[in-house]
């Protein structure tokens, strides 16, 4: 029997048609044994001009993924999970397929435990905790896990993400919000030196990186009641700079923006704060369980673990945060340069001093063409650039995996519709 150039020929008779006949790459599967496969991968780069710059980003059908979340992942991260998708080192079966309990699986997540330790130096007064239901899903497990009905806990509210945070507080305690940027459209990170914290608060939350306002904390406060600790949302920063871990209590993140796909929540809590859940606290939502039984409670998301040890991995042969940190720093330089240079025709409403470098919102100045800026730039195989519905404009989000040569393709773009329609 031929195989088509759309089909895998699996053995010598059995035909199985390829589950992506367009897909980023060509791959081939050869028997050389009973039980083992060999698996390679060649990719194309394709060459993706705009206006007169020409630069290289990517394989063949890969668009220039500027979501918010779920976001892009390291191309070289998602070849090895389909290098491997099929029979994981040579297991016989893949990751999806393994027992949560088996030596196998064990292997990956103490691996990605261990290397997301060495990323963040992470003291070892902390546990890590892989978990389910989103950053969401910890709004209601920290006060329900660090505190009674009626402890007060403060807030500083710098974008909707914040805001969220402390009205699902406000059903298991007693939250006071002590800043909030919504009179000012969440565009500024407060002083730290006036803050008005509650004396007794058990703890002071903050979210260091609004995804949706574009506005990312620099520094942090120190919290003034010498029992109380300062837990911060990280989900849209993550590993995408050096932490001083032992500043917080506790440090929670989905891992959908910058280290895997969605379906992981990862939480590091010292240690001391673990064993005081209320009664009423769902088991689930239980640090005390999750920590006893290694993060393998219930059963886990075993494949996006498996895909944050992928990244983690990467992250350190890139040299680890500092270097990533650097990346990042050049990429959100170029673009925010770009808009500030434009003599106004895009204009990015966020304080200079605490703009994301992950999230960069921005308007045109005649509103009216930004529709059309979205048409054209999901021609030029760049998608995602619409803002959040409660915001509109337009954002791209420029995380880890997002490439320099990504960034400078969408500098040029905006140049040249610039020049097109000033």
């Amino acid at each position: 029997m031929a195989a088509s150039t759309n089909s895998f020929l699996i053995g010598n008779q059995t035909q199985i048609p390829s589950l992506k006949p367009k897909s980023i790459s060509q791959s081939f599967i050869h028997f050389t044994k009973p039980n083992t496969i060999n698996l390679t991968t060649r990719t194309k780069s394709v060459s993706i001009r705009c206006a007169s710059a020409s630069t290289t980003v990517g394989s063949e059908q890969r668009v220039i993924n500027f979501a918010a979340g779920p976001a892009a992942l390291p191309e070289n991260v998602l070849l090895k999970a389909q290098s491997d998708l099929y029979n994981w080192r040579g297991s016989g079966m893949s990751v999806m397929e393994m027992s949560h309990r088996g030596k196998e699986f064990l292997s990956i997540i103490q691996k990605a435990e261990s290397d997301l330790r060495q990323l963040l130096e992470i003291p070892s007064e902390y546990s890590v905790l892989f978990l389910q239901g989103g950053a969401t899903t910890q709004f209601a497990a920290l006060p329900l896990n660090l505190c009674k009905s009626d402890d007060s806990v403060d807030y500083i509210v710098t974008g909707s993400w914040g805001d969220k945070a402390f009205k699902e507080a406000k059903k298991y305690c007693n939250p006071k919000v002590i800043w909030s940027g919504k009179s000012e459209k969440y565009t500024k990170v407060p002083t730290f030196d006036g803050l008005e914290q509650s004396s007794d608060a058990k703890y002071l939350h903050i979210c260091a990186n609004e995804t949706i306002h574009g506005v990312e904390f620099k520094d942090y406060p120190l919290v003034k009641n010498p029992d109380g600790v300062l837990i911060a949302d990280m989900s849209s920063n993550f590993c995408s700079k050096p932490v001083d871990v032992s500043k917080f209590g506790v440090i929670y993140a989905g891992a959908q923006k910058n280290v895997g796909p969605s379906g992981v929540t990862i939480v590091i809590i010292r240690k001391d704060l673990i064993r005081n859940a209320r009664d009423i606290t769902p088991v689930m939502l239980d640090y005390k369980i999750h920590d006893e039984n290694s993060s393998l409670y219930n059963t886990p998301p075993c494949f996006g673990i498996y895909m944050c040890g992928l990244v983690f991995d990467d992250l350190l042969e890139q040299g680890g945060l500092k270097e990533v940190e650097k990346k990042n720093q050049r990429k959100a330089e170029l673009l925010y340069n770009a808009i500030d240079e434009s003599r106004g025709f895009f204009r990015c409403p966020v304080e200079k001093s605490v703009r994301s470098l992950m999230n960069v919102p921005f308007t045109l100045e005649k509103p009216e063409l930004e529709a059309e800026f979205i048409k054209e730039a999901a021609k030029e195989k760049m998608v995602q650039l619409k803002g959040h519905r409660s915001v509109g404009g337009m954002r791209a989000s420029i995380y880890n995996a997002m490439p320099l040569a990504g960034v400078e393709k969408l500098v040029a773009f905006m140049k040249d519709f610039q020049a097109r329609h000033a």
